[in-house]
């Protein structure tokens, strides 16, 4: 056992802290004796919210300062909401565990379904999955950009500068405000890959933290993560892509549905799949066989693009 504190790198904003204490309660359970000090950081992304952030340098501005906190020894892990992590990591930092998986769906605030929306409604948000799924179920709404962190995002509503706006269940659970807005059903409305999961990353060559991770790890949500992230990376998605999917469990095989969508939401190609943990080759055809079928509105928006 480690004789000094487990030193947990964060981000600061209040949703980011309640993962980090979720993280250090579970580690603290698995490993009596363990203490774990919360090292918060102020995260780019945080900085700037003025603008997308495909804009000024995507998901690594979440992740860039924890990164090289970890790669420094100033930190022993990093905790990550698991769709703010790009697809691709340096070699040298692991995702050594996944938190039990909370609730995947997004949910409106604002109207009570999409239907309910009225005609040419406003919609807060500066996701390009939500941006392309709204504006593909309800053609006649428009997109505003929102960014900020829940509280930011609800006092933006509640200014009047949105009619409605989508945040993730997940976010909302883990901030004890579990009775906002209505939950979207996750088969009609799918998600983000990655939505729930807690993502905890490491040094790759350390091997005390990596054992003392494994013991708080849950290898059904880590299954189904690595599966969606595999998906994005044979895609060869990026911040720009319009991409949802959600993964169930059947069995031993995960069951993957999946959409792209152009950013306008005229175009949609949906898709399903059933694989084995682990089968990358499984998860790269199922990602040619979506672009296969996708027209260039879509195509163009990831790296596999023609």
């Amino acid at each position: 056992m480690t004789t000094r504190p487990l030193r947990l790198g964060t981000r600061r904003s209040p949703l980011a802290m309640a993962q980090a204490e979720e993280t250090r309660d579970r580690l603290i359970a698995a490993h009596p004796g363990l203490t774990v000090e919360l090292v918060p950081v102020t995260a780019s992304g945080d900085k700037v919210q003025d603008r997308p952030l495909a804009e000024i340098g995507g998901k690594a501005l979440w992740t860039k300062e924890l990164d090289q906190w970890l790669l420094a020894g100033e930190i022993d892990l990093a905790v990550h909401s698991a769709k703010d992590v790009e697809t691709w990591r340096p070699a040298a930092i692991v995702l050594a565990a996944v938190l039990p998986r909370e609730d995947v769906r997004d949910v409106l605030v604002g109207a009570t379904s999409l239907a309910a929306l009225p005609p040419g409604a406003r919609i807060g948000t500066s996701a390009p999955r939500r941006a392309a799924q709204l504006l593909h179920h309800r053609p006649d709404c428009r997109v505003v950009s929102f960014r900020g962190n829940v509280a930011t995002r609800l006092a933006k509503l509640e200014a009047g500068e949105a009619d409605a706006t989508l945040l993730a269940m997940a976010g909302l659970n883990r901030l004890g405000q579990a009775g906002v807005g209505t939950p979207l059903d996750a088969r009609v409305w799918l998600p983000a890959p990655g939505q729930g999961a807690i993502a905890i990353e490491c040094r790759a060559d350390d091997a005390a933290t990596r054992a003392l991770l494994a013991g708080v790890d849950h290898a059904p949500s880590h299954q189904a993560l690595l599966a969606e992230r595999a998906l994005l990376a044979a895609l060869g998605g990026n911040c720009h892509s319009a991409v949802a999917v959600l993964t169930r469990a059947e069995g031993p095989l995960l069951h993957l549905a999946a959409a792209l969508f152009s950013p306008d939401g005229t175009a949609r190609i949906d898709g399903e799949a059933r694989v084995a943990p682990g089968d990358q080759a499984a998860i790269t055809a199922f990602a040619q066989g979506l672009l296969a079928r996708a027209p260039a509105s879509i195509t163009e928006h990831f790296g596999g693009g023609r």
